[in-house]
């Protein structure tokens, strides 16, 4: 029985750790100017912990196998808490994810809409290959 408890406190934690990255993610996507490299980092702490929390999951299911008690765990009310708990901060995780995933489309749909706004202008070319203005006349600076 320790073994399930530990795996569904931990389950907890990862959960909670979760949308702790989830409201950072959440922040990023709605905020005015996007930081990609903390937009990246984010997702990979996300992946990460997702990883974590499916590992997890497994240890969970070989205790119950183990301890010969299953969810939801009617009769063991210290473990009911906890699995209502991991039900609840589930769905309010699922709930954000869906939310950040409008967020993320909102912005793909803005970035997919500039680029169309700038793809006319993208033929000319105002520097070489060089790295050198490509017209003849230079414009003058004052210096």
């Amino acid at each position: 029985m320790t073994k399930l408890l530990t795996a569904l406190d931990k389950m907890l934690e990862v959960l909670k750790s979760l949308a702790d990255v989830m409201t950072a993610e959440h922040q990023q996507l709605s905020g005015g100017q996007i930081n990609s490299s903390l937009l990246q980092r984010i997702t990979e702490d996300k992946g990460s912990l997702l990883a974590t929390l499916n590992f997890l999951e497994q240890l969970r299911r070989d205790a119950e196998k183990e301890a010969g008690v299953y969810a939801p765990y009617s009769g063991q009310p210290e473990m009911a808490r906890r699995w209502s708990a991991l039900q609840e901060q589930t769905v309010k995780l699922r709930d954000t994810n869906l939310h950040n995933g409008m967020l993320l489309n909102h912005q793909i749909s803005f970035t997919e809409k500039a680029i169309e706004v700038l793809k006319p202008y993208q033929t000319q070319s105002f520097y070489g290959p060089d790295g050198q203005a490509t017209s003849s006349s230079y414009v003058n600076r004052k210096v």
